[in-house]
């Protein structure tokens, strides 16, 4: 999958919005100023994804292409590598997954804002 079709997908979420924060590379995918994805724009050779923690652990047990996440808290982040064989629907769902995970975490105040704005 390329950057232009997860950068796409990803600001098809509602409520995502896209930063550097970090460097000029690191495209950074927020909901509620929290991030969900991130990757790095000149390789996109992976992305970094939030993931449960028993669901990380399944996940990597099942995909080679699925790893605990690179510079990321390894309990709930996973970083998934973009030139394995994993197929774009599971990564889509993955992106969405987490997309779910930190938009549930915001505040019922701010969950309605994104929903309604």
């Amino acid at each position: 999958m390329f950057l232009d079709e997860i950068r796409n997908y990803c600001l098809s979420l509602r409520g995502t919005e896209e930063r550097f924060p970090f460097d000029e590379v690191t495209l950074v995918f927020t909901v509620g100023n929290k991030i969900f994805a991130l990757t790095d724009t000149m390789a996109c050779k992976s992305i970094n994804l939030k993931c449960d923690p028993e669901k990380a652990i399944e996940l990597r047990e099942t995909y080679q292409a699925v790893k605990p996440g690179y510079h990321m808290n390894k309990k709930h982040w996973n970083t998934i590598d973009l030139n394995s064989d994993i197929q774009k629907a599971d990564l889509l769902t993955l992106i969405s997954h987490s997309y779910d995970l930190v938009f549930n975490s915001l505040t019922k105040k701010l969950q309605h804002e994104i929903t309604t704005g």
